[in-house]
């Protein structure tokens, strides 16, 4: 009986060992398309093996630029403490792709929110006593990683209420942050990329509960001085229903919408400074009311990628969301990835 348990256990260990991880030496990638990227969504990956095969499927599928949610969060638990392994190893296999990372901050941690979350308010509520402390956070991430993450974004959709802590927007209070967290982060490496904007396509009126029209929003931010605060606007442009040679509109939200945000950075003297899509795309869910018909995303994804590279020399990189998420939602947002939790490729 005891030599049945044992062996059983035996079985049960060597059948669920984790698989041995080895980095090796770094990889070039193959591409046709030099300004293709990817939002990875490795942030709640814990394996270190399915964090290697995330990347090496991104290298081979010709993207060469990852975006990583770097929570803050999660990085800081308590003040002053950090907590860098996950950042490290994620870090360690996208150089091994041959990979560039852009690091997207925001999240705060439970030690720097209010103590009484009024209104609502999320863990996207950074209010102004703590400023200093995400800057303090900016810097030290961008000092460990100087060298090897040299782009970061600084927040996420400051233009809708959902990730601005469920607070009124506030274009104005956006710079705040930025005015503390921009020099912060060149303190930390001198040579880092600061995109900002990443603001989410809305058609939400002033005074709305939701969020705040992004052509509107990007107006505001350039009153209120945003040309000293950045390197690469960051945009996300979602084709929704619409195929990408859509034209832009002001009452639409397409594909081509980033078209309007371009005119309001060369309209306010930034024609020389790029734009990277950090997250973009078109989701097949059969029955999200946004969405098309999975042989038309194929379709407009193709066919969006060469549109950029034909018409936007200003775009540096268009990053599809998302890669892959490394468990179901069971919702639509599963219908925006490239590659199922289970690493199965989908057809696009």
């Amino acid at each position: 009986m005891l030599r049945a348990a044992l062996a059983a256990a035996v079985i049960y260990a060597t059948s669920h060992r984790r698989p041995y991880v080895v980095v090796g030496e770094p990889q070039p990638v193959q591409t046709g398309h030099p300004i293709l990227c990817v939002h990875t969504r490795l942030t709640d990956e814990v394996e270190e093996w399915k964090i290697q095969r995330s990347l090496r499927m991104v290298r081979e599928l010709g993207a060469d630029t990852i975006v990583e949610f770097i929570p803050w969060a999660y990085r800081e638990p308590a003040e002053g403490v950090y907590s860098w392994a996950h950042t490290d190893m994620v870090v360690e296999h996208a150089e091994a792709q041959g990979l560039t990372v852009i690091a997207r901050l925001g999240l705060v941690p439970q030690w720097a929110q209010p103590d009484d979350l009024e209104n609502g308010a999320s863990l996207n509520y950074l209010v102004s006593d703590h400023y200093d402390e995400f800057a303090t956070f900016v810097e030290a991430f961008t000092a460990r990683y100087r060298g090897r993450i040299d782009h970061i974004i600084i927040w996420n959709e400051p233009n809708l209420a959902f990730e601005w802590g469920y607070q009124p927007v506030d274009p104005q209070q956006y710079i705040d942050v930025l005015a503390h967290a921009v020099p912060a982060a060149r303190r930390g490496n001198p040579e880092v990329v600061v995109l900002a904007g990443a603001l989410a396509p809305t058609l939400e009126p002033p005074g709305s509960p939701a969020g705040l029209n992004d052509v509107l929003y990007l107006t505001d931010l350039y009153e209120a001085g945003f040309a000293d605060y950045y390197d690469v606007l960051a945009v996300h442009t979602y084709g929704f229903r619409f195929p990408p040679e859509e034209p832009p509109a002001p009452d639409v939200l397409n594909f081509r919408r980033v078209e309007l945000l371009r005119e309001i950075m060369v309209r306010y003297g930034d024609a020389d400074k790029p734009v990277i899509i950090t997250e973009s795309g078109w989701n097949d869910h059969p029955r999200w009311t946004k969405a098309v018909r999975p042989g038309q995303r194929i379709t407009y994804t193709i066919n969006g990628l060469e549109y950029a590279e034909e018409n936007w020399p200003w775009v540096e990189n268009l990053c599809i969301w998302a890669f892959r998420y490394p468990a179901p939602t069971y919702s639509w947002p599963d219908y925006f990835t490239l590659v199922t939790p289970e690493f199965t490729p989908k057809p696009i």
